[in-house]
């Protein structure tokens, strides 16, 4: 079987991304026992990343480059906030275990979602938060092999995401 719309896949794999001085950093590893999966168009991955993957089957290995637009685009300036320090006090006190500059904290909006927060920098009364996503202006390199590709249950597809294991349990 092919992968396309409506396919679970299962895939192995190795991100590294390029850092400032040109060499491929490891950032990341899906290994057989815990790989990634998750249900072929449902949208969540950069589009790019899955034109890729379209119409390889179970066992073939891949190998590609997305460049930072093709990715998690640039670092919008917008998404670095400078916030009250007392926002990261709990009980009058701040934890300065957890609040060190390169730590990434979950935080919410104003709306209530859910967004994970780098530390840039800590003033005496704000602290810079970096919102952009951690792979934000990076080329990333991806090479693995695709574990597996079956289709996706009507209930999977009217979820929006994969179900059982290696995916979501409601």
């Amino acid at each position: 079987m092919k992968i396309s719309e409506n396919t679970v896949v299962s895939l192995t794999y190795e991100l590294k991304v390029q850092d400032e001085t040109g060499e491929h950093v490891l950032v990341e590893t899906a290994e057989k026992e815990h790989p990634m999966v998750f249900l072929f168009g449902a949208g969540g991955l950069p589009d790019k990343f899955e034109e890729y993957l379209k119409g390889k089957e179970q066992g073939e290995s891949f190998k590609f480059k997305l460049e930072a637009e093709e990715g998690y685009g640039h670092p919008d300036e917008n998404a670095i906030v400078s916030i009250p320090k007392a926002v990261f006090e709990v009980d009058s006190k701040i934890d300065e275990e957890m609040l060190k500059v390169g730590n990434f904290l979950p935080m919410s909006d104003a709306e209530g979602n859910q967004l994970q927060g780098k530390v840039e920098e800590i003033g005496e009364t704000e602290v810079k938060m970096n919102f952009n996503h951690p792979l934000a202006g990076m080329a990333m390199f991806f090479e693995g092999t695709v574990e597996e590709v079956r289709e996706a249950t009507s209930e999977e597809i009217s979820h929006g995401h994969v179900h059982g294991a290696g995916g979501h349990h409601h």
